[in-house]
């Protein structure tokens, strides 16, 4: 079936040609700055080499566009950098017709010759897919979304038709990959900066000062002082192609890891929008007349992942016992601090809002009598020492990362087995958890609604060097993987998927802790705020009275 998108760029363009009355081409915003009180310091801001939101924020939806986009607060796709596209019949081919007059960022350190076309994304996607790129050679970053993904196998081939069409060739049907690239590590990059780059010996430049098409362009990166937060500094894109989501002249990201000094500075107008607040924090920003807590479900999973490839976790048996081990009940209790509707028990990889998620597989149960016969069934009757990496900074899905650690912790000590709990910087603990460092790691997942972006990233062969930190590689789990990326038809997706759950069910790589619902506190002077269902936060739109 042919799938053809040029009603969609009908509407986006009209709606563009209406604000152009609006915002001139080289709009006059207001006066006004928004800050945000952010958790943690980036490792970067070339989204193609992280996984994590911190980078996501700060520049996959700051600085840069995709070719598609979800659009905002939601997880439906629609235009971005590419107009409108088509897909072949056979799903091998998709032809994408890319808009005009885009301008990539001026700034003190790069001054376009020209406006956005084919060569940026042929160079976006030729330096992620191709390890003999000259720019990946003189700069070998990872990619590690992409290739976990798999789409450095997938993509056989990228052509520039003209100047504004490009077409992508797949080696099989893959029903997710539209999607996909709209996620942010798929962010478009200027082929004519990267050059500049290249030529003066500084590739690696091209993760600290980045330059986009996107609606905010980067000023500066202050490192924090004894007396100062860490300052990013970004002035909004006055020649931005979508000139209505531009509603600030200015945005600045405040570096504050405490999360109770970031609730401060929200009560205190110091910014105007928070990441992640503790649940001890929920009642006070309920209760202040200034300030609204958001909130909404969230596709989130928080769990703990098995290093498969560290014995004595090689062995199933020892893994069901230390899954059985943990009270997630009392996790959820404590570190929520018993707010209803805050987090569920999971019990599966997958969200239960997911559309494959099967209903019929259960959570073990809590059980330390059953969990110390299995420890002795597989060799262990006086239980082992391993480490348990826990998180150093609060997630969403994770407000209090070492009292989980705690509870888990004192839990395996009642089966015999004796967890030394470790920690590291963020940057650090990732690049850490992608080698393999750990034994046990609590780790967690926010992804879009296709399970693809679940099964795909967090469990396959492909994502062993990234995302896949329990280092599990089972061939007849990837084969339903990629069948189900291989049809369009649901049903068959669906029953890919079901069978995999069962796989991971039987095998148990990782334990699912929980489900977790989103939080976002902002100033009620703040307008236009929508909480974005794949975790970063996004300010296209967002104004203030």
């Amino acid at each position: 079936m042919r799938v053809s998108y040029f009603r969609a760029a009908f509407i986006d363009l009209a709606v563009l040609f209406l604000f152009t009355f609006i915002f001139p081409a080289h709009a006059v915003l207001p006066n006004k700055t928004l800050v945000y009180c952010s958790e943690g310091i980036p490792a970067g801001f070339d989204p193609a080499q992280f996984t994590t939101s911190v980078e996501y924020t700060v520049s996959a939806f700051t600085v840069h566009n995709r070719l598609v986009e979800f659009k905002r607060g939601s997880t439906e796709i629609g235009p971005g950098l590419a107009a409108h596209w088509d897909i072949s019949p056979d799903g091998l081919r998709y032809t994408f017709y890319l808009r005009r007059d885009v301008k990539f960022h001026t700034t003190s350190y790069f001054r376009p010759t020209r406006e956005f076309n084919a060569d940026d994304v042929l160079f976006t996607f030729e330096r992620m897919r191709n390890p003999n790129h000259p720019f990946r050679k003189a700069y070998p970053a990872p990619v590690p979304y992409f290739v976990n993904l798999g789409l450095d196998k997938e993509i056989t081939k990228i052509e520039k038709l003209d100047l504004y069409t490009v077409r992508f060739t797949l080696k099989s049907a893959n029903a997710p990959f539209l999607t996909n690239l709209g996620l942010a590590f798929a962010s478009i990059l200027s082929a004519e900066y990267a050059d500049q780059l290249l030529k003066a010996g500084k590739a690696s430049n091209i993760n600290w000062w980045p330059v986009g098409t996107g609606p905010f362009v980067f000023r500066s990166y202050t490192k924090e002082t004894e007396a100062e937060d860490a300052l990013i500094r970004f002035d909004s894109n006055s020649k931005y192609w979508r000139p209505q989501d531009v509603q600030v002249s200015s945005l600045i990201f405040k570096i504050v890891p405490d999360a109770a000094e970031r609730v401060r500075k929200l009560r205190r107008n110091e910014c105007q929008i928070m990441s992640y607040p503790r649940p001890a924090d929920f009642a006070a920003i309920e209760a202040d007349p200034k300030l609204e807590l958001l909130s909404q479900p969230g596709l989130n999973l928080s769990y703990l992942a098995y290093n498969v490839l560290h014995p004595p976790l090689d062995n199933v048996l020892v893994r069901r016992a230390l899954d059985m081990a943990i009270n997630k009940k009392a996790i959820i209790k404590a570190t929520f601090r018993g707010r209803e509707g805050a987090a569920q028990v999971a019990s599966a990889p997958i969200p239960p809002a997911l559309w494959s998620h099967d209903e019929t597989l259960k959570d073990e149960l809590f059980d330390l009598e059953k969990a110390k016969a299995l420890l002795a069934e597989a060799g262990y009757p006086k239980g082992f020492t391993i480490s348990l990496w826990t998180l150093p900074v609060q997630r969403p899905y994770n407000p209090n990362p070492r009292l989980t650690a705690e509870i888990i912790q004192a839990d395996w000590a009642k089966i015999g087995v004796r967890a030394k709990i470790v920690t590291h910087s963020w940057g650090k603990y990732i690049k850490d958890g992608h080698d393999g460092e750990h034994d046990a790691m609590l780790i967690g997942w926010t992804g879009n609604i296709d399970p693809d972006d679940w099964f795909g990233v967090t469990l396959t062969c492909d994502a062993m060097s990234g995302l896949n930190y329990s280092k599990w590689c089972y061939p007849p789990f990837d084969a339903l993987i990629k069948g189900a990326r291989q049809t369009n038809d649901i049903e068959k997706r669906a029953a890919f998927y079901q069978e995999a759950q069962r796989i991971f069910n039987r095998e148990l790589p990782f334990t699912p802790i929980l489900h977790a619902t989103a939080y976002q506190p902002i100033n009620k002077n703040v307008t236009g705020f929508k909480i974005n269902p794949l975790s970063a936060t996004v300010f296209t739109g967002v104004s203030l009275k």
